[in-house]
């Protein structure tokens, strides 16, 4: 794994507007995303977790930039040299005040600016994101309405190979089939529609389509919460079978703990559009500092009927994206909160080893 991050969002965020009134004005917005940051290193699996409707299908998306971000920038092999820069370069900004104008502010954001369009992705245009598509991919979570029901499979695979121009028509047929073969299908497979297969070989076929052009980034979105037990096992071992042989890098999407688990490298826990919590695997559950946190792992089910586990009760329901409370966003469901916490937004900060908190009363302090 290299220390090198492939690919960094900071700040980043989605609002979907919300319309009414007569002439459909905005008259508010759902903060799916709300100053996110997160960060892959090149070989990695990172994984991001929350409960459904946190905003973790908004991220991997708005992160290939298939959903355009409302704010925030997303990064692309930005140089470990240009990233300390760029933190310097901001933290000069906002010491100085973002209203300042002084000669010194203007010439970092003026530095800042030129990182941007250099490493930032929203900065690129039409075209060069078109050629950046190559290095990054997505296995989406519904593998039945991810794949045209009118395309023979030859077709689906191979259509990203003639898009990008990396296989003539006439050697199309034996790369799709090697593609195949990669993920477990079999050549008779090519000449068949995707309702003539079963939800996993149909997730196959997805992954397949994701490797077509050898990207350096995969995004896999709950690739496995719409198959039987069985089959996400053999989904998720291919996975890293194929990460393992081709040093693939993931972001792996899920609400499921134990598939989390044995994917990824490093966790972050997202609740209401913001990372709560993140850490190396093995720290993170067996050292959870989050109340969240706590709360999600303590629902996960033990297998020994004799071994009894503590439950960590969430109270109350979670609230709405478009009107998330003030201060930290978890307080009304939190057993710990204070006064401070229906104020003051805690800060993602380090607590030691790399493992990062969002809460101002985190366990241990």
């Amino acid at each position: 794994m290299s220390d090198e991050f492939l690919i960094e969002a900071r700040g980043l965020k989605k609002y979907f507007p919300l319309r009414g009134g007569l002439f459909s004005r905005e008259v508010a917005s759902v903060k799916a995303v709300d100053g996110l940051g997160l960060c892959i290193r090149k070989g990695e699996t990172v994984g991001l977790v929350g409960e459904s409707g946190c905003g973790k299908t908004t991220t991997g998306r708005a992160m290939l930039y298939l959903t355009e971000p409302t704010g925030g920038n997303v990064y692309w092999k930005m140089p470990s040299e240009a990233r300390e820069r760029l933190i310097a370069l901001e933290e000069e900004v906002q010491a100085n005040g973002s209203g300042a104008r002084g000669e010194r502010s203007e010439d970092a954001r003026t530095q800042i600016e030129e990182i941007n369009v250099r490493y930032s992705i929203g900065y690129k245009d039409r075209e060069e994101l078109r050629r950046m598509r190559k290095n990054m991919q997505i296995v989406f979570q519904d593998p039945y309405s991810s794949l045209n029901p009118r395309m023979l499979v030859k077709d689906i695979v191979g259509e990203p190979l003639l898009v990008h121009g990396t296989a003539r028509r006439s050697q199309l047929v034996e790369e799709v089939q090697a593609l195949l073969e990669v993920v477990g299908l079999n050549p008779e497979h090519l000449y068949r529609y995707p309702h003539e297969f079963s939800g996993g070989q149909r997730q196959r076929i997805g992954v397949a389509r994701a490797l077509a052009l050898n990207p350096e980034l995969i995004v896999l979105d709950e690739p496995t919460s719409a198959l039987d037990v069985s089959v996400q096992a053999q989904i998720l071992n291919m996975l890293k079978d194929l990460q393992d042989t081709y040093g693939y890098t993931y972001l792996y999407i899920s609400h499921d703990l134990s598939t989390i688990h044995y994917m990824c490298d490093r966790i972050n826990v997202m609740y209401l559009g913001k990372i709560v919590e993140s850490a190396n695997k093995e720290d993170l559950y067996d050292h959870p500092l989050h109340p969240y946190t706590q709360a999600l792992l303590s629902a996960i089910p033990v297998p020994d009927p004799d071994l009894r586990k503590e439950r960590v009760p969430l109270a109350g329901e979670i609230p709405s994206p478009a009107h998330p409370p003030s201060g930290c966003r978890f307080h009304t469901r939190c057993r710990n909160r204070r006064a401070i916490c229906e104020t003051d937004a805690p800060p993602l900060t380090d607590k030691g080893r790399g493992h990062f908190v969002a809460c101002h009363f985190w366990e241990g302090k």
